[in-house]
């Protein structure tokens, strides 16, 4: 017994022991803002926006673009769409008699995957820098002029926001965005961040390369690229965006899993990136590796340990240890933790970050790793909440 909570004590140093150094690390740098040096300019732009079926919030998010606080004669706006419900007809009445933003639209006859959609419309988009949103999220007015602004250092060739309200009031999501902002500010001001995120993502034009076509974390993977090719790719806490996000725990696994899905293979298809390219691949990319590889892992481990400590040591009582666990993740799911909220946020991250790797080992065992393509399917309650 004594051995058994040996191991668990072990564990669970092992597994917070990376968090208490990047924390400590924060504390001691207390970075702030964007490391950029920026300035301000109005080079052209062309706003790149992948649809489909996207025809009951593709108006509004139209409304937002041709409303941004940024000189339209100076955007291009490029959509790429694969729709069966009509929203490219919705794009085209849109811009029909405007003469500026410009419309360059991209009718795909097949549903090929967000990747290789997102190839073609960086190819076609034509001004020097190039920004990529979603449908369903939200922009602030002045996103696109900061983001420039950020791409004014010459070092700087990718830049991406913050997720500073989510929309539908998740507390859970809110959290965890809460965390990341303050992981991704101090890895930009040591190096470069690794996720770059859909809903604003902007990069230099001639910095952009091909992305995987089966790819599932498109705008991380061109970011960690350009970190590669020598430009450096960082997080601006005041480019913020708005994004729906489900709070109830299997609502969010789907939307949850998926990203974790992407990353995870991202970090392991650039696994030759580790101790290269600076501070990036010696601490900023070890770090996601033990955040997102190891430590569920160690998580899951350390959570079966203590459920047969507790059998060995209880017996049938010791099943309060996992009726407790699921007491935790019942209540955190429902925004009912108060002041350890963002605790669970990060549990749920690990749960996600570990049934992600479970489904790619078997993918991987099956010969199936293809089923986890660039494709993804509409959420008409998250929809619902944007309208």
């Amino acid at each position: 017994m004594k051995r058994l909570v040996e191991a668990l004590f072990g564990l669970v140093a092992l597994t917070g022991l990376p968090y208490l150094i990047y924390l400590g690390a924060y504390y001691l740098r207390r970075p702030s803002g964007t490391p950029a040096n920026t300035r301000p300019r109005e080079p052209s732009v062309s706003i790149v926006l992948p649809t489909y079926n996207e025809a009951a919030i593709v108006e509004s998010k139209l409304e937002e673009l041709v409303e941004l606080d940024y000189p339209m004669e100076k955007v291009e706006i490029v959509v790429v769409d694969s729709s069966d419900d009509g929203t490219a007809e919705l794009v085209e009445t849109f811009f029909a008699g405007r003469p500026e933003p410009e419309l360059t639209l991209i009718r795909e006859d097949e549903r090929r995957g967000l990747a290789t959609a997102l190839n073609d419309a960086y190819a076609a988009a034509e001004n020097e820098v190039v920004v990529k949103t979603d449908c369903d999220s939200r922009l602030a007015p002045d996103a696109v002029r900061k983001a420039v602004a950020n791409l004014a250092d010459p070092d700087v060739e990718a830049v991406t926001g913050r997720n500073a309200d989510v929309i539908g009031g998740s507390e859970v999501e809110q959290s965890y965005r809460d965390i990341q902002t303050m992981i991704q500010i101090l890895e930009s001001h040591i190096d470069s961040t690794l996720i770059f995120h859909g809903p604003f993502s902007a990069f230099e034009r001639d910095a952009i390369v091909p992305i995987d076509e089966d790819s599932i974390a498109d705008d991380s993977e061109l970011a960690l690229k350009i970190r590669r090719n020598g430009g450096r790719a960082v997080f601006d806490p005041e480019i913020h965006y708005k994004e729906a996000a489900h709070s109830e725990f299997g609502k969010r696994r789907e939307q949850k899993d998926r990203r974790a899905m992407g990353l995870l293979r991202l970090l392991w298809r650039q696994r030759d990136a580790l101790g290269r390219h600076g501070n990036y691949g010696r601490v900023v990319l070890p770090f996601n590796w033990w955040f997102m590889i190891v430590s569920p892992w160690l998580v899951g481990a350390g959570l079966a340990l203590a459920t047969l400590g507790s059998l060995a040591v209880l017996g049938p009582a010791g099943l309060l240890t996992p009726a407790g666990v699921l007491a935790f993740t019942a209540l955190g799911s429902r925004d009912a933790l108060g002041p350890i909220q963002p605790l669970y946020s990060l549990f749920d991250t690990q749960i996600s970050l570990l049934r992600a790797s479970v489904s790619l080992i078997r993918a991987r065992a099956d010969g199936d790793e293809e089923t986890h393509d660039g494709t993804w399917s509409t959420d008409d309650e998250l929809r619902e909440v944007l309208q």
